[in-house]
């Protein structure tokens, strides 16, 4: 038997002791994270010290995502047999400050650092009424949440930035499933479900958020909601998606109420947006994205050097959207094939909606990339973009770098799964592709010319506010119209 124990403190670990020969590596092996233990032994026993933290791209020291991890040994040459067999001690549900884990048949599960009193439904019900009556009143502060706390990223983050730097004193709170997420300096991790978050969400003046809210949010007096969305729309969403649903319906309608302010990119949006989410009466701002701010001033140099990148590497980034029959990222690319065939380094994005259910992609000259945190960094060290239908490409056209398409299943999705609001294939910036193989053959191809004049086109629909300055003017918004005070 291997026997196991948690010791918590500001570096959590899993410290597992046993006899005979030192392994020669034990790792906790998750889908998004992978960490190495610290071996120490001579011979007759051995103790591996396990980090329940890591670092990703330079980032801070976090405790690892929530999740499975499977604890992998590999056993010293000369006594593979007996430590193949021996079973490893399970451990209960233990607190470990940044984290709670369990671990059981050699499988370890990592969750947020909720109190198990509040980890149900019950305990839910009891926080939301709890703070349903807002004691203390509203807080001089902003609430943030980016694709329901899965990530810091997005219209959230770069509005983040730029009302730090012209209203300090204002706190600002980061929705987080969990504390992996890291949030910017300065600004207070909330997570989802406990109760700091509850009162972070009940009490700021200011929610700022690019998705839907949930867990019956009800807005208090004076309490306001800018929603950011988090694309201009190709695909059919909200009121407008395919088939008749009542309760889809309700439910929109029931969300949109809960805002006040919707941003969109550009009037394209503004039109669509306000239709989806019958949000025809009330403000709408249309300054451009404050996500691709970066892409107009950034510099890509230090995402490159995170990613372990080259300066004079040729970077391709595959970001597909998601899809409403499947939970993991489509398979439409080998990226491993395709690093190989073109030379380039081959990043790949999942959405959002595929971060926790996912794998991370593998293989020579391949980065996964989906649970980076911020995707305009990725955008502005991309030399190229291989998409399908995702908002990503009203993005990466501020950059004017090339786009492809790869749609294998056009039909099925433009007339089945989500439907189009306007023909892709007669308006995209770039050639449309249906394998991986005529992929290859036209990004080895230097036809840019052939579509220099769509692409035009694109960028004065899409892109004429994108001009690095749409933080500016909505946080000169939020200000003048006294959101928040900036003390």
């Amino acid at each position: 038997m291997i026997q196991a124990r948690f010791d918590g403190g500001d570096a959590p670990t899993l410290v597992l002791s046993g006899t005979g020969p030192r392994p020669r590596a034990v790792e906790l092996a998750g889908s998004r994270a992978r960490t190495s233990a610290r071996l120490t032994g001579r011979g007759k026993t051995w103790r591996a010290v396990l980090p329940l933290t890591a670092s990703r791209w330079g980032g801070p020291v976090l405790p690892i995502p929530s999740g499975e991890y499977r604890v992998e040994i590999t056993p010293a040459a000369d006594a593979q047999d007996a430590q193949e067999a021996a079973p490893i001690e399970d451990l209960p549900l233990t607190q470990l400050g940044g984290l709670r884990a369990h671990l059981t048949g050699g499988l370890m599960t990592a969750g947020p650092p909720i109190d198990p009193a509040y980890d149900s439904g019950e305990g839910q019900d009891a926080l939301e009424r709890r703070y349903a009556t807002r004691p203390g009143g509203l807080e001089n502060a902003v609430f943030f949440e980016s694709f329901y706390g899965r990530n810091v990223s997005c219209n959230p983050l770069a509005i983040d930035r730029e009302l730090a730097r012209r209203a300090p004193r204002v706190t600002r709170y980061w929705s987080v499933v969990d504390l992996s997420v890291p949030v910017p300096d300065g600004a207070v991790p909330v997570v989802e479900g406990s109760p700091e978050w509850w009162r972070a969400r009940g009490h700021s003046r200011l929610l700022v958020i690019n998705d839907w809210l949930r867990r019956r949010f009800v807005r208090e007096r004076g309490q306001i909601v800018l929603q950011t969305w988090h694309g201009t729309p190709l695909k059919r969403l909200a009121l407008h998606r395919p088939g008749f649903d009542p309760r889809r319906m309700a439910a929109v309608l029931k969300e949109s109420r809960r805002w006040n302010v919707l941003l969109a990119q550009n009037p394209y949006a503004a039109k669509v947006l306000g239709k989806a989410y019958a949000f025809l009466t009330r403000p709408m701002w249309v300054e451009g994205y404050p996500r691709n701010d970066v892409l107009v001033h950034g510099d890509d140099g230090g995402t490159r050097e995170a990613l372990g990148i080259g300066a004079g590497e040729r970077v391709l980034l595959y970001a597909p959207t998601w899809r409403d029959d499947r939970r993991e990222i489509v398979d439409f690319v080998d990226p491993a094939a395709l690093a190989a065939t073109t030379g380039a380094v081959v990043l790949v994005r999942g959405h959002s909606r595929t971060l926790q259910p996912g794998r991370d992609a593998e293989g020579p000259r391949v980065v996964d990339v989906t649970g980076f945190p911020d995707t305009s960094r990725l955008l502005l060290a991309a030399d190229a973009l291989i998409t399908d239908y995702s908002s990503v490409m009203f993005d990466f056209s501020v950059t004017g770098k090339p786009m492809y398409f790869l749609v294998p299943d056009l039909e099925r999705y433009r007339g089945e799964l989500r439907g189009f609001y306007f023909d892709l294939a007669g308006r995209a910036p770039g050639p449309l592709v249906r394998s991986q193989e005529e992929l290859v053959a036209a990004l080895s191809r230097d036809d840019a010319h052939v579509y220099a004049d769509r692409y035009a086109v694109w960028r004065q629909t899409f892109n004429a506010r994108d001009d690095g300055h749409a933080a500016e003017r909505v946080v000169d918004r939020i200000l003048d119209q006294g959101f928040v005070d900036a003390g």
